[in-house]
């Protein structure tokens, strides 16, 4: 029952810690129960099967943790109106056998070559999984530890450095060190390692804390310049209202908001993702004659100098089928169509500029390792409205210039937003500003929606980028480089937000050099796997010696 305990303390204390409804500064002991579970199991129980205990018991730690903070999946609803279980149920067994995986290997590794190696290994194993978390096609970053402090921007400044899986390491290097720490102490009992052990520990919290404060308190980069932004809130549901209403007064309805809410002058006028056309698509060989697009250009064509973007559900057509992208599909025997979740920017006179996004949510917009897992699972994509099919991406960020002035637009779609490196390839590409287009009324009342926009802020505190969030619901919000939402909405209302944006276009040390720590966790990894296999080499040598 003590080692149960234990597990359970570090469930309680991971849940705890997690934006929006948490304290995070738990996360810096939260695994601590943990490693003390693994550590008593393996040295002093007598169980016979250690390996199988560390793995139930650790599996259970991480099934609640998964529960209390994502467990607001369950809002999601099947076509008919019920909840989506699977939506839930997949994505926390799944994440939750993962994480205890990477645990158990831990486990394993410790048992062979010592705790303090063993220690090691934990950060690095941790640190590797987290990237390969994020670049995989069963992606599923909500969790990485650096996250937990996306609510206390003042706090993480220096993520302009070293992103949030620095933030992650930080984390990891605490939790072990207070482990060592209680070890330490139980072994030999002496105060003075005690004392000094405690005030490392206290340094290794506090300092980065302190150095973000300063540069708080002290950032004074120079804007390039100003731009007037209103991102517009349709407030669709996206179950019903979103794909049975008729398009023309969608955009109708789109464009009534905007002009209703336009005081003085307006650079951006910003859409929420898929705020067009409800139900269906627009192909894009057809932008050019699209009643909803033109109707758009209209629109701007009394709002000089404005350009409009927006999240758009769209299409290609293939007529024949020698070089089809994977995600088409075949609608007649001579046509296949690939489909898209898309950002446009629309600019009278101008060719309609499009960015697919690049970042597709699991099980949703993407089936997974279709080629493997579609003969056992069957068709297991989760129907939310709309088509339920894989949709294609685009390989490589864009950024829209505004032909009226230095605003250099970034297109984020949604899910895109919780990918720190991943959001760094827009800046890259120019951007002086992010633009987050979201619909994130999937999941109802939720804390979804809440972490969502917390996770936000660490975009902008990582590539120093003001952001306009447009929600389709949720909340749309006006984010500084600092990572402050300086204005939000309600969610559920009808409403528009307007916003001064600063452009900046510095590029920060994490811009440049991205998740570097996670590359060199993976180096460190592959050293101490292979060098785990050297000793189990020279040791059978010396066996056959002896």
């Amino acid at each position: 029952m003590k080692y149960v305990l234990l597990a359970l303390i570090s469930a309680m204390l991971l849940s705890v810690s997690w934006p929006t409804y948490g304290v995070p500064f738990f996360i810096f002991f939260a695994l601590v129960p943990l490693l003390m579970m693994e550590h008593g199991v393996s040295k002093f129980s007598n169980f016979k099967r250690k390996s199988w205990v560390v793995f139930g018991l650790s599996y259970a730690c991480f099934v609640i943790w998964n529960i209390v903070t994502t467990g607001w999946l369950y809002g999601s609803r099947n076509p008919d109106g019920s909840h989506s279980l699977m939506a839930v149920v997949f994505p926390v067994l799944v994440n939750s056998f993962l994480y205890s995986l990477v645990f158990q290997c831990y486990h394993w590794y410790k048992n062979a070559q010592g705790t303090y190696w063993g220690l090691a290994f934990f950060i690095a194993i941790w640190m590797s999984f987290e990237k390969f978390h994020l670049n995989w096609e069963l992606t599923w970053p909500w969790l990485n530890l650096g996250n937990a402090f996306a609510d206390y921007p003042k706090l993480v400044q220096w993520y302009d450095t070293l992103g949030a899986t620095g933030g992650s390491f930080w984390i990891l290097l605490i939790n072990i060190f207070i482990f060592y720490t209680v070890r330490t102490w139980e072994a030999g009992r002496k105060r003075k390692d005690l004392i000094r052990n405690i005030s490392i520990t206290a340094l290794l919290i506090i300092l980065p804390m302190l150095i973000s404060v300063i540069k708080y308190k002290t950032f004074d980069e120079k804007p390039i310049g100003q731009v007037n932004v209103l991102m517009l809130q349709p407030d669709l549901d996206p179950y019903a209202e979103k794909y049975s209403k008729d398009s023309l007064t969608i955009v109708s309805d789109l464009l009534k908001l905007a002009e209703q809410n336009s005081k003085g002058k307006i650079d951006y006028y910003i859409a929420p993702e898929t705020a067009l056309p409800g139900r269906g698509s627009i192909s894009e060989t057809g932008f050019e004659k699209s009643v909803l697009l033109n109707d758009i250009k209209g629109f701007l064509s009394k709002h000089q100098g404005s350009v409009f973007s927006t999240g758009i559900s769209s299409h290609r057509f293939y007529l024949n089928n020698t070089n089809l992208p994977v995600e088409a599909y075949q609608i007649s025997p001579k046509m296949w169509v690939e489909s898209y979740n898309s950002a446009v920017q629309i600019v009278p006179n101008q060719k309609v500029e499009i960015y697919h996004k690049g970042k597709l949510v699991p099980g949703v917009e993407i089936f997974p390792y279709m080629s493997v897992l579609k003969p056992l699972l069957g068709d297991a994509m989760l129907n939310l409205g709309g088509t339920v099919a894989s949709l294609g991406t685009d390989k490589e960020r864009k950024a829209f210039s505004n032909p009226y002035n230095k605003g250099k637009i970034a297109p984020i779609i949604c899910y895109e937003s919780i990918y720190g490196e991943f959001v760094t390839d827009y800046v890259k590409k120019g951007a002086n500003f992010l633009a987050i287009m979201t619909n994130d009324s999937w999941w109802g009342v939720t804390e979804g929606h809440k972490q969502l926009l917390s996770y936000a802020k660490l975009r902008a505190i990582e590539t120093r980028r003001e952001i306009a969030r447009a929600a389709n619901s949720g909340i749309s919000a006006h984010i500084d480089a600092k990572g402050e939402v300086l204005e939000d909405t309600f969610y559920g209302d009808q409403t528009t937000l307007f916003a001064k944006i600063n452009l900046y276009d510095q590029q920060t040390f994490y811009v440049r050099s991205g998740d570097f720590l996670s590359r060199l966790s993976i180096f460190a990894l592959g050293f101490l796997l292979f060098y785990f296999l050297i000793k189990r080499f020279q040791n059978k040598i010396q066996k056959k010696k002896a």
